[in-house]
């Protein structure tokens, strides 16, 4: 059976199990869980696409989440559009910045660490700019009023924001398989490797890494537009600050980088840490950070190749 064949497997078994979740899940608590869980996966995976992937770490992952939160509110705020229409051009607006970040830095030939500081150096710039523009609510943020119904991506039972997320990270979970089966994702991972060496072969680098970074910005503003629609509330730390940038990092990192599958199993992982964490040292101010640096530290020493190493090491 080809590695494809058993990943194409697994991935029906784990959906068909996430389909079936709602069914045995009454508490809405742990509907929150879940619904956040599969919400940090999508984040994540759109950071595996072009870190993991294309080995161009992002440290400002938040500025193509905050564009897609803050887009699609400024559209149904200002503009009265529905929050469907919103969302498509909020993603739009999510991957234009992507394209403007990439064409800048890659053109100048900025990777490694350089290219890490101007991603986020981009969400700090983007942060200052809506914290100082009452357009976009300054200091205060932004409110959605509350609308019930489909039509306006609103629901009043999270067992349908469940269904919505795990649609949208299925999607996304698509478009890494698709990577490890197509001829861009073998150009993108030839760039990881060795990117002098991919464009002596031949290798358009700027075009493949550009594509690269526009879907997993139109990625990471999806996220930010279900997370506009979940809480109805986004303000400049929330939407360009540093969690969500750390979010997106490392969900991948412990998951496992590069892997279709590694997103899931780190948000899992950093769910049920969390929890964890919570019930033994209660709300403790930075338990959580603290629990998370240590799982971080154990994985890039034990297990650089993410938790999902050891599955790779079994098979």
């Amino acid at each position: 059976m080809t590695n494809m064949k058993r990943q194409t497997q697994v991935m029906l078994v784990l959906i068909l199990a996430l389909v079936l979740i709602p069914l045995f899940v009454s508490s809405k608590f742990w509907m929150g869980f879940w619904v956040m869980l599969l919400f940090h996966a999508l984040i994540g995976q759109s950071w595996n696409i072009l870190g993991g992937y294309g080995g161009q770490t992002s440290y400002g992952h938040a500025v193509f989440f905050g564009t897609g939160a803050y887009v699609t509110a400024v559209m149904q705020t200002h503009f009265g559009v529905n929050a469907w229409a919103g969302a498509g051009v909020a993603i739009a607006a999510g991957a234009i910045v992507g394209l403007f970040i990439g064409a800048v830095s890659f053109r100048y030939g900025l990777r490694g660490s350089y290219f890490a500081l101007v991603t986020l150096a981009f969400a700090e710039v983007f942060r200052v700019i809506v914290n100082a523009w009452d357009f976009t609510g300054s200091g205060f943020g932004m409110l959605l009023a509350l609308k019930p119904g489909a039509a306006h991506m609103q629901f009043a039972d999270r067992q349908w924001f469940y269904y919505l997320v795990l649609l949208l990270t299925i999607m996304a979970t698509g478009v890494a398989m698709w990577l490890e089966s197509s001829r861009f994702g073998a150009h993108l991972v030839a760039i990881r490797e060795n990117e002098d060496a991919a464009k002596a072969l031949g290798i358009n680098t700027f075009r493949v890494k550009l594509k690269a970074i526009v879907i997993s910005a139109a990625l990471a503003a999806t996220a930010g537009v279900f997370y506009m629609q979940y809480f109805l509330f986004v303000d400049s730390h929330i939407g360009y600050g540093p969690s969500m940038s750390i979010s997106a990092l490392l969900v991948p990192l412990i998951g496992g980088p590069g892997t279709v599958l590694g997103p899931f199993i780190g948000a899992l992982s950093l769910g049920v840490l969390s929890e964890i964490t919570k019930h033994t040292m209660g709300d403790s101010p930075g338990a959580n950070l603290m629990a998370y640096g240590v799982l971080l530290l154990v994985v890039l020493r034990f297990l650089p190749n993410g938790l999902m190493g050891l599955f790779r090491g079994r098979s």
